[in-house]
């Protein structure tokens, strides 16, 4: 097999591309011929070794990806394993390995795909699109009708966002820093654009509700993006943070959580593999067919092929890259 490995941390300039010996098959576990794996900010994390998981040297970085279906464990049946079979199309989530053109996934972290999704695109969906998703119906119990602020828009995680935002029936001010950016937001279903760059992100919010701010705020970026976002929370709203891609990890003021009521609730998606496995089944199921139905439509803005994936991290940790960064690994 060909992976990208990674024997120390430090930057991705590092990293190289080897043929390790294909791993063992655990009896509930299934091998994937990956065709696409998604490049997300926590791989940058994790081969610095700043990430909370750090698997021992060499590993291949890469926590998602898709494919074929080429091995199944002792264990599995298609009925059991939700449906997974040999030969079908899927993607999978892995604690690492996906930079690679093989993959082993345990079977709960398997799930098909419809025939209308192409190998990229399904690639880079799970972890964005499930964030989103968890992120607004499991914490936020976001509402139809409501208003969704939506921080880094043009992202990957933020522009899935925006999309399930609209999809569960809010009304979407996204943020980004740009006038390109923004456009890509808007054409994914925005209903207001506010670009930090140059806009009070308080002001803006507070114009564009009639003085009452927004019900959810979706914020993967935090730093001084998030401290704006204090001031202009609903009340009784509620700001879901996802990370901290501005750098700063902000510290809050629970005397503004008081006065008005507001919640702010952290949310890890990964954990909910372990924690509760058949709620992450059924929201792919549900996700899935809003992807049939037409009311998502994921961007994937640039396609490496693995020994670019340096190149491909630095759109990532740099931020010029809008939607999905995927990494391809050659097969037809």
């Amino acid at each position: 097999m060909r992976a990208v490995l990674c024997n120390r941390f430090g930057p991705a300039d590092e990293l190289v591309v080897g043929e390790p010996a294909l791993p063992e098959l655990a009896p509930d576990e299934v091998r994937i011929a990956l065709h696409a794996a998604g490049v997300n900010f926590a791989d940058t994390l994790m081969i610095a070794g700043k990430y909370q998981e750090k698997p021992p040297f060499p590993f291949s970085p890469g926590l998602e990806g898709a494919g074929v279906v080429e091995a199944v464990g002792a264990d599995i049946t298609s009925t059991k394993a939700g449906g997974i079979a040999v030969g079908q199309r899927v993607l999978c989530l892995t604690d690492h390995g996906a930079f690679a053109d093989t993959a082993i996934a345990k079977a709960s972290d398997v799930h098909p795909i419809p025939d209308s999704m192409d190998y990229a695109t399904a690639a880079g969906f799970p972890i964005t699109y499930g964030t989103a998703h968890g992120a607004l119906t499991w914490q936020a119990r976001m509402q139809a009708g409501e208003t969704l602020l939506v921080h880094g828009a043009a992202g990957g995680v933020g522009l899935a966002a925006v999309e399930v935002g609209k999809a569960l029936g809010a009304t979407v001010i996204a943020t980004a820093g740009g006038a390109e950016k923004l456009e890509v937001a808007r054409k994914h279903g925005a209903d207001y654009l506010i670009d930090y760059r140059s806009e009070d992100i308080r002001a803006r919010v507070k114009e564009l509700t009639n003085g009452r701010g927004a019900d959810v705020v979706f914020d993967p970026v935090g730093g001084d993006v998030f401290d704006a976002t204090l001031r202009c929370t609903a009340w009784s709203g509620r700001i879901v943070v996802i990370g901290f891609a501005g750098g700063r990890v902000p510290q809050i003021p629970a005397n503004h959580l008081l006065v008005k009521n507001i919640a702010a609730l952290g949310f890890y998606w990964g954990s909910y593999r372990k924690h509760a496995p058949d709620m992450v089944r059924e929201e792919f199921v549900e996700l899935l067919q809003w992807f049939e139905a037409g009311k998502l439509s994921p961007l994937v803005s640039h396609q490496y092929d693995l020994t670019d994936t340096a190149a491909a991290m630095e759109l990532l940790t740099t931020r010029k890259s809008t939607g999905k960064v995927v990494l391809t690994t050659g097969r037809s």
